[in-house]
């Protein structure tokens, strides 16, 4: 059996679990969190067979095949780094990490304790990717040249999406699914960005609107908020017709038009648990294989979207307080 551990115990933890428990060969077997009353709830509702009141105690057991981090962005390095140093391998929930020095850093510490590193983020590993690929590469909607992407929710209510000592802010929440929708469709050879972005009172990207502008001449329009609901659509335009995505944060539906609007062709997504399995089913992979990154999302790029993430911030004025310089006296 492949022995999962699970830092943290919100929203996401509960998906990873239900997620597992729909799995062959793989358990959740340890939940740990800071309030070891907290640890127990969730492990006695989940029927998980140990639970703890510290990350470190949790990550010293042997029985460990896999650590998955899901506590917000801001604490995602320091929990990694604490996986890693204990020679555990580790799924790290997206975004990585707050920045791009820290997602640098927990690289090279992997590759030097030889241990699996990637990041959760779950649409680098599902069938539709490669079916979205197999279509634009195919030519059915001839060149493909121009893509445009939303991802909003209200999620204005929810403590680390508002609050900057989290790392909250659309971008590194929703915002980083249209940035990696475009990467996958058109690669990351690009010419240049231009983005603008509404602040919160907080200092927080509420909402934001993104271009990126590849080397090859393809476009992507790309947006994201988290104070209003959209279509969440992502649509790949060609010279012959269209590609439309039902949800660019876990596909539904697939369907190809013609310059004339007509149906050409539908994709068929196959039924999922949860749509989290997938990086699951690599990270075993992976592991078994004793590779330490993943195939559907190498390192280098999760750390190319973190540096692309880190420059939009840069651009919009958005700074986490771990990240300003103490001021001298």
């Amino acid at each position: 059996m492949f022995n999962i551990g699970i830092i943290g115990c919100g929203n996401i933890a509960e998906k990873m679990v239900e997620t597992v428990k729909g799995m062959k060969g793989a358990e959740i077997y340890a939940v740990a969190s800071r309030d070891i009353f907290k640890a127990n709830a969730f492990a006695e509702k989940h029927h998980i067979p140990r639970a703890f009141g510290s990350y470190e105690d949790m990550v010293k057991i042997p029985e460990l095949d896999l650590v998955y981090i899901a506590t917000p962005h801001s604490h995602h390095a320091e929990h990694a780094e604490l996986c890693i140093k204990n020679k555990k391998n580790v799924l790290v929930e997206k975004a990585f990490t707050m920045n791009a020095p820290q997602a640098k850093k927990l690289v090279a510490l992997a590759k030097k304790n030889n241990v699996y590193l990637a990041e959760a983020i779950w649409t680098r590993y599902m069938p539709s990717r490669t079916a979205i690929s197999k279509l634009i590469d195919s030519g059915i909607i001839g060149e493909a040249r121009y893509l445009t992407a939303n991802l909003c929710y209200s999620m204005a209510q929810k403590e680390r999406i508002v609050k900057p000592e989290l790392a909250g802010g659309a971008l590194l929440d929703i915002g980083v699914y249209c940035l990696n929708f475009a990467f996958m469709c058109f690669g990351n050879n690009i010419a240049k960005i231009d983005s603008s972005a509404k602040l919160s009172k907080k200092g927080i990207d509420e909402n934001e609107s993104i271009t990126v502008y590849f080397k090859d001449g393809r476009v992507a329009y790309l947006t994201s908020a988290m104070n209003a609901r959209s279509d969440r659509k992502g649509i790949i335009w060609g010279e012959k017709g269209y590609i439309v995505v039902e949800n660019i944060n876990n596909p539904n539906a697939i369907n190809v038009f013609d310059s004339d609007d007509k149906l050409i062709k539908s994709v068929k997504i196959p039924l999922q648990i949860t749509g989290y399995e997938y990086q699951v089913i690599e990270a075993m992979k992976m592991i078994k294989a004793k590779k330490i990154e993943s195939e559907s999302m190498p390192l280098s790029e999760t750390v190319f979207v973190m540096q692309t993430m880190d420059k939009l911030r840069k651009e919009w004025g958005v700074v986490f307080p771990q990240e300003k310089k103490p001021s001298k006296k």
